[in-house]
């Protein structure tokens, strides 16, 4: 029986941070990752193809000085990609560094609306940014113990900053932070690609359109980090692989194609894991980061009550966004400046709503929102929404199939020749998704990003601050606060509250 101080679940992004941290804060640490490769949405295919994530949005700067890799020690580096709206016509819109224009060089009429309110966005972005980089609010015990005044600081450093946005711009963020991004952007942008990449934005890997209430919120706390993507030289392998040798540089034991079968646990408090192949593991710790159902059930419900299962089994995790792989012969003709860019397709924000409707009834969209990404120049990695994981009649070969020619016909709208450089064709599916990663539902956040399962109520009220259940067990992956899109943080502060917890 191997003994440990913490045992960390699942070798994602937030997995590695997690185990990363506790590694360097002393304790003896074992990741358990059920795939042979470490990664999980982010892991890429064989010869290095970013599979199924194919971008960094929110990597955070927190995350990196925390497991040990700050500016001067990061092993890699990241390109900020320019955006290119795609237009049937040809004439794609180009947004680099600040600059909007039509990809053939001419001014766009809607840059200068469409570059403020961009700023906007990213200046109430920076405000929910310091949400996001701390366990949510709740305190517990004294009011004076350090833990809670710890929290206060931190929300009356977030009011001020607030406060110094003026009036006007105060009062317009509280407006609006809770509206829909669909009458966000068109009080400011008449509809068209502007107003479509704004509203692809706010609904990417969600099962929401952007005429849902909350998608602001989701739009901002995307821009949170600037809102910029970025793509790693080297691919999303460079990104794991430097998360995962900063955790075994900080003496974490790493082992892969280890699958934990269930969490041990005696007298209400956690001892260790037993994995698939009847391995016992101990540990007084055990940070989870699969999904909050899964995570309860491999404890076994009975040591939740039964309000918390109920809040558990409701959790809300429907994944709409699936993941279509091209191998090219050779390039597609694309203007300058657009080959090597974050290509979308959603001409305008009614697009996207219409592309979300079908997914209501459990039809695939026919005109689908795509977020591509030329790798290579002879790969190109496409996220498709909408495809619901509960497909009507499922998801059978010749459903993968239409997919994948929906969106090849999707495309070529845009870039006429694709269809006849395609060699190769990959599909995964939200249930696929959910097979291989354990994503619940094949969801890209594990669990919706909707107003009532954000920051304390994420994923479910009562488990909003990592631990869960028995004493020792804790969610440290995207379902837990902040979410998904590679932050890292989910595994970040779960790691730290464990340890104040320990201590």
């Amino acid at each position: 029986m191997s003994r440990y101080d913490a045992i960390v679940i699942g070798g994602g992004l937030n997995g590695l941070v997690a185990a990363a941290v506790l590694a360097r804060s002393g304790k003896q640490v074992c990741l358990l990752e059920r795939s042979t490769t470490l990664g999980g949405m982010a892991a890429p295919d064989a010869s290095g193809q970013p599979r199924m994530a194919h971008l960094l949005y929110n990597l955070s700067p927190e995350v990196r000085g925390a497991i040990g890799m700050d500016v001067k020690d990061w092993p890699f580096k990241t390109e900020i990609l320019p955006t290119v709206a795609l237009a049937e016509d040809g004439n794609h819109v180009l947004i680099r560094e600040g600059d909007v224009r039509f990809a053939d060089g001419s001014t766009h009429p809607d840059a200068a609306a469409y570059l403020a309110l961009n700023a906007r966005l990213v200046k109430f972005g920076s405000i929910l940014r310091q949400l996001a980089t701390a366990p949510p609010p709740g305190a517990k015990g004294p009011l004076t113990s350090p833990s809670n005044l710890k929290q206060l600081l931190h929300l009356g450093r977030i009011g001020l900053d607030i406060k110094r946005m003026g009036k006007p711009e105060m009062r317009r963020f509280l407006q609006v932070l809770l509206s829909n991004a669909y009458d966000l952007i068109l009080d400011e942008l008449p509809d068209g690609p502007l107003a479509g990449l704004l509203a692809a934005d706010a609904v990417r890997g969600a099962a929401a359109g952007p005429r849902s209430p909350g998608t602001v919120f989701s739009l901002i706390y995307r821009m949170g980090h600037g809102g910029t993507a970025q793509v790693p030289v080297g691919g999303m392998a460079a990104v794991i692989d430097a998360f995962a040798q900063a955790a075994k540089a900080a003496g974490c034991e790493i082992r892969t194609d280890q699958r934990v079968s269930r969490v041990l646990i005696e007298k209400d408090r956690v001892i260790g894991v037993e994995t698939e192949g009847g391995e016992m593991l101990t540990a007084p710790m055990v940070l989870s980061s699969g999904g909050a159902l899964q995570t309860a059930q491999m404890a076994g419900t009975a040591h939740f009550d039964i309000e918390a299962t109920t809040r558990l089994r409701n959790i809300r995790a429907r994944g709409t966004a699936a993941k279509v792989n091209f191998t090219l012969k050779s390039a597609p003709e694309l203007p300058a400046g657009c080959s090597q860019a974050r290509l979308i397709l959603a001409p305008s924000a009614d697009y996207v709503e219409r592309a979300f409707n079908p997914s209501k009834y459990r039809a695939m969209s026919e005109a689908p929102v795509i977020e591509a990404v030329l790798s290579n120049g002879t790969y190109l990695s496409t996220i498709v929404q909408y495809a619901p994981v509960d497909l009507d009649g499922g998801w059978t070969q010749a459903a993968k199939e239409r997919l994948a020619q929906i969106t090849r016909d999707a495309l070529a709208k845009s870039i006429p020749e694709l269809p006849d450089l395609i060699t190769a064709t990959e599909v995964i599916t939200p249930d696929q998704i959910e097979r291989e990663t354990a994503a619940p539902g094949g969801h890209w956040h594990h669990a919706e990003m909707a107003l009532d399962q954000l920051l304390g109520l994420r994923p479910a009220n009562g488990i909003g601050r990592y631990a869960m259940g028995p004493k020792g067990l804790y969610l440290c992956g995207a379902s837990a606060h902040p979410g998904g899109d590679l932050m890292g943080l989910a595994g970040h502060n779960a790691a730290l509250k464990a340890l104040e917890d320990l201590a």
